[in-house]
This record gives C-alpha cells, structure tokens and sequence, in this order.
C-alpha cells in the first residue's frame, strides 16, 4: 500500500502524539515505581522491620499491574468499539488523576494502615488506566503507518515510554540531592506526583487533535466492528495470546533495571550503600541510551523481520542481568553504569522496540487492541510481581545476583522460545494481519516497495513497484 503525501503526514502525527503521550502517561506511572524503592517503605509502612516494608512496598508497584488485566478488558473493548483515539483521552484522565492524588495522601504515621489501603488503591486505579495506553498507541501507529515502515513508526511508542521513565527518574534527582533528607521525606517526594496535574492538559490538548486511523474508521462507516471483541478474540486468536504473554514476562529485565535494582542498591537491609541520587542515574543513562537506540532496532526490524532482534535482546539483556547486579552488589558505580548501558540501553531494546509492532501485528484489526491488551498485560503483570519475589527469595545475606540473575535469565529463554514459535509477520500487508492464511510477499518485492515508500516519505520520485 503506497502512501500519499497526506498519509506520510498522518502518519508522523500519529507517531508523535504516541510518543508525546506515552512518555507523559509513563511518567506518571514510573514515578510511583521510583517512590516506591526509594521513599515508601519508611511513609507507608511500619517501621520495625525493613526488610517487610521493603517487600510490602515493592508488592503495592505490582499490584499496579495486577488491575491491568482488568483495564485490558475494558479498555481494549473500548478501542476497539469506540476508536483508538478515544481510548487513549480515557487513559490519559484516569492516569493523571490517580497520580496526583498519590501525591496528597497521607502517611504511616499520621492515619495508620489506611496510609497503606489507600496507596493500593490508586496504585490500582494507576494499573487500570495503563493497559490500554501501549496497545492503543501501538494499534494507532501500526494502522497510519506507511508500507514496510511499521517497526520503525511503532517504536516510537516505547521510545515515548523511555522518555516518561527518564522524566520519573530525573524530577527526583534534584530533589534527593539538593533537599534536606528531613525535608524530602516529609513534603519533596509529593512534588513530582502533584506534577500530574499538567500531565492531565497536556494530554488532552495533544491527544484531541489526533485523526481516527483509517482502518478503524472504515470498519465503523460499513458498520463492521465488532461488539465483542474479547471474546472474538479469545475465541478466534488464543494461541498468539498465549505466545504475547510468555514474551511479554520479558518486562523482568525493566524490573531488574529499574525497580528491584534501585531496592537492592539503596534500601538500608541490603547494606550495599548506594545514595538515592547516585543511584538514580543509572536507570536515567540507560534510558536516554535506550531512546537513542530503539528508532533503529524499528527499522532493523522492518529489514529482517521481528522475532531475530526479540530473540536476541531477550537472550543477551537475560544474561547480562548476572553482571549489572554482581556491580551493584560489590559497589562499583562505573561498572554498574557500564552493565546497565549495555543490558539497558542497548541489547534488551531487541525486544522492547520490537513489541509494539510485533504484538498488534497478530491480530486482526476488529480485536487488535482488545486481544493485545488483555495479553500483554497478563504478561507484564506477572513479570512486575518479581521484586516482591526477588526480594523474598534473595534476601538480605544471600546471593543476590545469582538468585535474581538466574531467574530472570529463565525468564529470557521462555520469551525466547515463545517468539520463536509465531510466525513472521513484517512482510504482511496491513490487512492481512491476523489472517493465519496470509502469504507473505517475497522479500524483493517487499524490498522494492518497502524503498519506494521511503522514497515517498522523502519527497522523491519513485519507481512503480513491480
């Protein structure tokens, strides 16, 4: 499908209000994570014992994503019978008022164990509102997309999604270096959860001016879209849901990076003594590397196909896991910067560029984002439980990297094995996707139309493709 000038313009829109709007959502959403491994174990929890508030704390992040299977249902139901454009106005309103009220809530100390009820419940409401945010995005993107371009134009989404984690990480910098200690744990940890309030403009004023995609468009004009699309595509597309939740669990590398390692670096049990604002910078060096890398592990992904960069950023960042902890668990600062740039910011992007568009690709377009979203988040969510069990299985005193490492790289062969087994779907065209009968066309026909669509994103002459 050749694209004209209008489409390449949509095209690009569509790709920058995901990637605006990604990055805003995930900001809100990261920034509870941080929290919750430097600052919440001694606001919301009982003090006389470091070590459970320290699993209690790192269990209310999980349970943020034990709602997104819940949020994938409904929402996914949304975007796919009411537009993708919608659904992600309600993602965004949801996100951004649970996260400043977060921010308002009071502690431990002052209301006792409702401190904690309330955290779990808007750490819900926080999990319900993001599982529709990457498979609608995603869906948006893929469906505006120029032809032979869909992994580089989705990428954009976890690009946007990096950016959100560097925002997280960097508005607590200056917070935890320059404030008092007394005074950031009393009111300066609030500042970015309040924050959110902007979240929720911004959002809306960029997301309200984005076009509908002309697929799901089509299917509403003929009258054509589906009225159960979970349960079409429980019914039509389980296999290729079973195979986005087992590589989906390879979400245990971003716990690693970013959660488990900042608890295991920081939290006074582990005695390993890192400050929170020196550690804060690994995650943050290894993010804006990752924003670097991803737009070109998308389009790598448009040459050779989406399972080789998956199969190998899963393999290589599961490996790499053994090293980033041994540095953190001997203090090394360099070390540990170094490992979390390669296993972070460079190999385990295999992957995370790569989803996106391998994930919606799958499916059909009346239950594309329904069936992603119900999926991958099965798949995040239990990956996101890890730290709880990380930190129940390698407690203080054990061998932590060896523990942890050896589970998460069991983790990276099950993704492995489970992309290995679908089928290669960057050679379809965008309404075939989903059809177990497609044939892919033959890959110098591809390559021919693949180059003239470039050729027309650049503006220049192009030759028919033959």
């Amino acid at each position: 499908m050749d694209s004209s000038a209008q489409d390449i313009r949509q095209s690009k829109k569509a790709a920058a209000s995901g990637w605006i709007g990604s990055a805003l959502e995930y900001y809100d959403f990261f920034i509870y994570a941080t929290a919750a491994s430097l600052v919440f174990p001694q606001l919301f929890f009982p003090r006389g014992n470091p070590t459970a508030a320290i699993i209690a704390s790192l269990a209310t992040y999980g349970v943020g994503y034990v709602a997104r299977p819940i949020g994938g249902v409904v929402l996914g139901h949304y975007g796919d019978t009411h537009g993708r454009k919608k659904v992600l106005i309600m993602c965004m309103f949801l996100m951004g008022a649970s996260t400043m009220a977060v921010g308002l809530l009071p502690t431990y100390e002052q209301v006792g164990v409702l401190a904690p009820v309330l955290l779990v419940l808007l750490r819900l409401v926080q999990g319900f509102a993001v599982a529709g945010e990457i498979s609608g995005a995603s869906s948006m993107i893929l469906e505006h997309a120029p032809f032979g371009r869909r992994g580089y134009f989705t990428s954009f989404t976890l690009q946007g999604v990096q950016a959100g984690q560097i925002m997280a990480a960097a508005v607590f910098l200056p917070l935890a270096h320059y404030m008092r200690a007394e005074a950031f744990y009393s009111w300066g940890w609030r500042i970015p959860f309040l924050l959110s309030a902007f979240v929720i403009v911004a959002g809306y004023v960029i997301r309200r001016n984005v076009d509908e995609t002309p697929v799901f468009a089509e299917q509403d004009k003929k009258g054509a879209v589906s009225r159960t699309p979970g349960l079409d595509a429980f019914k039509y597309c389980w296999p290729d849901m079973i195979r986005v939740v087992c590589v989906a669990l390879m979400n245990t590398v971003a716990v690693v990076a970013t959660i488990f390692g900042a608890a295991y670096a920081v939290q006074p049990a582990y005695g390993i003594g890192f400050h929170p604002d020196v550690y804060l910078w690994i995650p943050v060096l290894g993010n804006v590397l990752a924003v670097l890398v991803i737009p070109f592990v998308g389009n790598l992904s448009d040459r050779v196909g989406r399972r080789p960069p998956i199969i190998l950023g899963a393999l290589g960042s599961g490996l790499l896991s053994f090293l980033y902890l041994y540095a953190i668990s001997i203090h090394h600062v360099p070390l540990a910067i170094i490992s979390s740039l390669v296993m972070w910011g460079i190999v385990y992007q295999g992957y995370n560029a790569i989803f996106p568009s391998f994930y919606p690709e799958m499916f059909p377009a009346r239950m594309r984002v329904s069936a992603m979203a119900m999926s991958q988040n099965v798949g995040t969510m239990i990956s996101a439980l890890t730290p709880a069990l990380f930190a129940t299985v390698a407690p203080p005193g054990s061998n932590v990297p060896l523990i942890v490492g050896s589970i998460t790289f069991a983790i990276a062969v099950v993704t492995s094995v489970a992309a290995l087994s679908a089928r290669e779907t960057y050679r379809l065209r965008l309404h075939e996707l989903g059809d177990p009968h497609a044939v892919p066309m033959a890959k110098a026909q591809y390559d021919l139309q693949r180059a003239a669509s470039m050729a027309d994103a650049r503006g220049r002459p192009t030759v028919p493709p033959r």
